[in-house]
């Protein structure tokens, strides 16, 4: 069947003065049958034209995974790939999507390298880029024979799984965490360690077949097509597939002339008439990429969200405190723990006890709460004795760095086999937002009871935005206990509010904030105080400025 001809409605930008190369698609990973060919790769190498030196080196774009850190250093600064800022406003709920753009283009035209050169412009502290590569279905035995041979053709729409890759880009956009499966190419075969992924303000899709699915088109707010001259393609594809992929270059030549040239003629290359932009050259074409960040900040702009602290401090002034809201009884020991670590004058040893105690107090509070059954056990005496066991599977603690962590010991103490995770969320000092840097979570923790331990709440916000990160990862909210030493009440009734059914156990709670949203009278920087680090410049409490040790 003939192709269908192509539609000259999405604007082609001019191309730029002269071409510029693109890098592979990943970076090399060869194998043994890849070095014997290494010769050959390097020899293509002298086929494409010279690299521009308009703009500085590329760093890599890795995802959250065991392996590789979450991070794009660029030579402005660094960006967070698995992290995201908080999308949810004072009531919980996800205020706007994620700005979710699509790279299209043939084999080797460049579309990663122009993926990284946006993200770079664009400057914005958190992206994730997704790659179609990632999206191959699972081969038969059959099939697997057929790659083996050259004999499978990888550039037919049928060759990936768009049902997981539309299910994956919907989590993106709302906020939530993904895994997505990781592709070896030598093998052709997804391998067993999937990466996870997590939402961000911009989502970068690319792919040959990026525009081929109705569905995943209405996910994309931007569509770019990549284009690119069909002799460079070749080329570059030669060299990725010998240096890379370990195939030879006849295997190669007969690839790309059984499949890929026309899986491009027939399903690629009509997709240009969906795209909003067409690029020519790829990553040569500065002009087109600067015109296209320069239209991408101002849909950013549009979409601009900002943690309202105001708002979060005024909506639930002179409510009763919620009921699900527990604080442990002030008895005279209690009260008197409380005068030692609130007095200035306290020494650090003296600090660090009286937590302890209390943060043991405050578990053994707080594990009450957990749902038991009854259960019948045979003493030493051969007695039955009627008692409770606990009803759940696991459960798992998970601190807010750092302050939080101080609270691990007491519980591992008291809960024999705890599984223990991680999150840091830091302020934003210029906008004052929390935001999401690192998490560290035990599989499965959606089945679990999880202890969510802060020291000290004010506000809410990193509580919010630590509860929010649970609830992406399928932990019911009913199954989420919110522990912390000392709070406010605006910190209460903004958590409450949120999220009603989250448990919050606490041993105090202090009526204000002030105007640096430091509890009134509080304890002070409780990690500063733990650790005997140097206080913030602005005497803030934990929460607001988190920092890891």
């Amino acid at each position: 069947m003939a192709a269908p001809p192509v539609s000259a409605d999405a604007p082609r930008l001019p191309p730029a003065p002269a071409a510029a190369g693109d890098g592979p698609d990943r970076p090399p990973e060869r194998s043994e049958t890849a070095c014997e060919d290494c010769s050959s790769a390097e020899s293509l190498d002298r086929l494409l034209p010279p690299v521009g030196s308009r703009r500085s080196p590329r760093k890599r774009t890795t995802s959250q995974c065991k392996s590789e850190p979450p991070l794009l250093r660029t030579s402005k600064r660094t960006i967070y790939t698995a992290g995201r800022p908080p999308w949810y406003n004072e009531h919980g709920t996800q205020s706007k999507e994620a700005f979710a753009i699509g790279l299209g283009g043939g084999s080797a035209s460049g579309k990663t390298t122009v993926a990284r050169m946006i993200i770079e412009a664009l400057d914005v502290p958190w992206v994730v880029l997704l790659s179609m590569d990632s999206f191959y279905k699972v081969l038969t035995t059959q099939q697997q024979e057929q790659a083996a041979h050259n004999n499978f053709n990888f550039d037919h729409p049928d060759a990936f799984d768009f049902d997981l890759i539309v299910s994956t880009l919907k989590k993106l956009k709302q906020g939530k965490s993904v895994k997505v499966p990781v592709y070896d190419f030598t093998t052709h075969s997804r391998k067993k360690d999937w990466k996870t992924l997590y939402g961000a303000n911009v989502i970068i899709f690319e792919g040959i077949m990026a525009f081929a699915d109705k569905a995943l088109l209405e996910l994309l707010d931007m569509k770019i097509f990549v284009d690119t001259d069909s002799d460079i393609r070749l080329v570059r594809r030669l060299r990725r597939d010998i240096s890379e992929r370990g195939r030879d270059i006849e295997g190669v030549i007969k690839q790309y002339n059984k499949f890929v040239k026309p899986a491009f003629d027939q399903y690629i290359q009509p997709t240009m008439r969906v795209a909003d932009i067409v690029v020519p050259w790829g990553s040569g074409n500065t002009v087109a990429i600067d015109l296209i960040v320069q239209h991408m900040h101002s849909q950013l702009e549009e979409r601009k969200l900002r943690w309202d602290m105001a708002a979060l401090a005024s909506a639930h002034q002179c409510h009763p405190l919620p009921q699900t809201l527990s604080v442990l009884k002030s008895t005279p020991q209690v009260r008197g723990m409380h005068t030692i670590i609130r007095d200035k004058e306290t020494s650090r040893d003296e600090f660090i006890f009286y937590s302890k105690r209390l943060m043991r107090l405050l578990i053994e509070h707080a594990l009450s709460f957990l749902p038991f059954q009854d259960c019948v056990v045979q003493t030493p005496q051969g007695q039955d004795y009627a008692g409770k066991c606990y009803a759940g599977k696991q459960i798992t603690g998970v601190s807010i760095l750092r302050a939080g962590e101080t609270m691990e010991p007491a519980l591992r103490a008291v809960c024999k086999d705890v599984r223990i995770g991680t999150i840091l969320i830091q302020t934003n000092q210029l906008t004052g937002e929390p935001e999401l840097h690192y998490l560290r979570l035990p599989k499965d923790i959606s089945d679990d009871h999880v202890i969510l331990t802060d020291c000290t709440v004010s506000t809410g916000a990193a509580a919010m935005m630590a509860v929010r990160v649970l609830l992406d990862h399928d932990v019911p909210e009913d199954k989420i206990f919110l522990l912390s030493l000392l709070m406010a009440e605006m910190g209460v009734h903004s958590v409450a509010y949120a999220f009603p059914r989250v448990r919050i156990i606490t041993t105090a709670v202090d009526k204000r904030v002030n105007d640096l949203f430091r509890i009134i009278p509080g304890i002070g920087n409780f990690g500063d105080r733990y650790f005997g680090t140097d206080a913030a410049p602005d005497g803030s409490d934990e929460e607001e400025v988190a920092s890891a040790s």
